[in-house]
């Protein structure tokens, strides 16, 4: 038999999730939370990727920082995930100094070289007489 505060009709068992006779609604408040939760963590991890490039060129103190930057903003700003692999290949490899050879031998060349005293040229004086000064203009 049922209990006497339960509606012969009830049904003996009424899961958490059925809204009560108050409106208060258990299953919809915890998928809020839930669905806000995860909408966040989704753009947490979002940003955290598009970011890796420019901790990549920071760690190692990269050249072309500047670039690897702007090419992860505009992988952020377009979706075009050609920016974002353009950036981790920037970040990823040092692009090689081609002049440092030409600077070491610029560097030896000048070392050969005997060193010359470059005297500066002398300076005339002015005249000290007031009447020349006014001849010459």
């Amino acid at each position: 038999m049922a209990t006497p505060d339960i509606h012969p009709l009830a049904a003996e068992h009424i899961p958490k999730y059925v809204v009560a006779a108050d409106g208060s609604d258990y299953l919809f408040n915890f998928m809020l939370v839930f669905t806000v939760g995860v909408i966040l963590l989704i753009g947490v991890a979002y940003f955290t990727l598009h970011s890796i490039p420019e901790k990549m060129a920071h760690e190692s103190n990269h050249p072309q920082f500047q670039l690897v930057g702007i090419l992860a903003l505009l992988a952020l700003f377009t979706h075009n995930g050609i920016f974002w692999i353009a950036a981790i290949l920037v970040a990823g490899f040092q692009i090689p100094d081609l002049a440092a050879p030409l600077r070491s031998i610029a560097e030896a060349i000048r070392s050969l070289a005997p060193a010359r005293q470059v005297s500066p040229p002398p300076v005339p004086e002015p005249p000290s007489d007031p009447e020349t000064l006014v001849e010459e203009r």
